[in-house]
């Protein structure tokens, strides 16, 4: 019989720190597991470009943006999410990575992961905590809203087209279109 071993952060970061990854490898922990990443088409990285600078001109003077950095959710998972909207921190999230509680909004831009993203990793992020949780469907033109975490998934889902608005629940006032996501039609 096999035995999962499930790593926990600081044995990631030894790993990390020890070479076992390559420089450019595309690697994150999530629930213990090393979870590999499809590289980034043009589609995402756009997508994602589009998401800073929206982000950054409707939420810079109240929130931080991480673009595809490392959030901690707790001991066993160090996931990288394409975007997360952070509450600011005094050391500007340069003596730790964020956490549950500082996480306003996480965002997974999704080509080829869409089943991963709003299966896996969706439930893991509401188990977690994060309060919200968007996944831009670029094949299926789409967003999936995600609010009201528990142990079990989310309990609020929503799906949103364009010609729709997203409103961020811990920003009032604060919002993207959906278009400006999804970005012109192919």
């Amino acid at each position: 019989m096999a035995v999962r071993h499930a790593f926990t952060v600081d044995e990631w970061h030894r790993m990390g720190d020890a070479g076992l990854f390559g420089e450019d490898a595309r690697v994150e922990l999530l629930d213990g597991e090393v979870i590999e990443m499809a590289p980034i088409g043009s589609a995402h990285g756009g997508c994602v470009i589009a998401l800073n600078r929206l982000l950054m001109e409707a939420a810079a003077r109240q929130t931080l943006i991480s673009v595809q950095g490392p959030v901690r959710l707790d001991d066993h998972s160090e996931p990288q999410p394409d975007v997360a909207v952070l509450s600011p921190r005094e050391d500007g999230y340069r003596h730790s990575h964020p956490t549950p509680r500082e996480i306003l909004l996480l965002i997974e831009v999704a080509d080829s992961s869409l089943v991963f993203d709003r299966g896996q990793k969706a439930s893991y992020y509401a188990a977690s905590g994060i309060r919200e949780t968007w996944v831009v469907d670029l094949e299926g033109q789409e967003i999936l809203v995600m609010r009201a975490p528990s142990s079990n998934g989310y309990r609020d889902v929503r799906s949103l087209r364009r010609g729709d608005r997203l409103d961020i629940e811990a920003l009032p006032g604060v919002g993207l279109d959906v278009e400006d996501v999804l970005g012109p039609i192919q």
